[in-house]
């Protein structure tokens, strides 16, 4: 643990922190217990979260992102619809989060205050940013934002199911999203057929897309 930089400990500490949360909330607490179980410099754990409750929780975000993309990177099957594809990520992260229900319960109340939003929306789009490329997803255009400000939404909704889901195999939280991709593929398909293609006139967020996207 001595060797790692302070971004690493950080994602190293973020799932213990979250399963000291369930019991000493979001708090220093729970990263003096995180350091202890890991055996890592107590000091320097607290100093690497010195930010507070919302670094704790971003460390954990980044870390559900981090273990999301190393099992999918490889790519997804072909032939797998995008549907199915955008389903089996958000399921992936719902089952890193299994047990962990109160944590989450708290750190989405935490994420939910004033002082907080505006971060809270940035690491959201980043989490449905890294499903969407996961998915192979490449667009360049309006749609690069539109469908990941919807699937952020999608997943924060599913999110708040999933925290007091009693269900077996946590299925009122799964039928939930399977009617919520049902209706981004549906807005997918209507606005296909609403918005002009994207190469009969100049798009301003088409052109900051392909910054984001270089053409190969």
């Amino acid at each position: 643990m001595d060797d790692l930089t302070l971004e690493e400990l950080r994602l190293a500490l973020a799932p213990e922190i979250a399963r000291a949360a369930a019991f000493d909330g979001w708090s220093s607490d729970a990263v003096a217990q995180a350091a202890a179980t890991l055996g890592a410099d107590a000091d320097v754990a607290a100093y690497a979260f010195k930010g507070g409750q919302m670094d704790m929780i971003a460390a954990w975000i980044s870390h559900v992102d981090a273990r999301m993309t190393s099992e999918f990177l490889g790519g997804m099957d072909s032939d797998m619809a995008v549907r199915e594809r955008i389903r089996r990520l958000v399921l992936f992260r719902l089952e890193c989060a299994a047990g962990l229900e109160e944590s989450l319960r708290r750190a989405l109340a935490i994420m939910a205050m004033p002082q907080n939003v505006s971060r809270s929306l940035r690491l959201g789009w980043q989490s449905a940013d890294r499903m969407w490329r996961l998915a192979g997803d490449t667009a360049t255009d309006f749609n690069h934002y539109s469908k990941r400000a919807i699937l952020s939404g999608v997943y924060a909704a599913t999110l708040a199911v999933f925290i007091d889901d009693e269900s077996e195999d946590k299925a009122e939280t799964r039928a939930f999203l399977d009617r919520r991709i049902d209706g981004i593929i549906s807005f997918e398909k209507v606005k296909a057929r609403l918005v002009p293609a994207s190469g009969e006139h100049f798009s301003m967020a088409r052109f900051l897309g392909r910054l984001r996207y270089p053409a190969r």
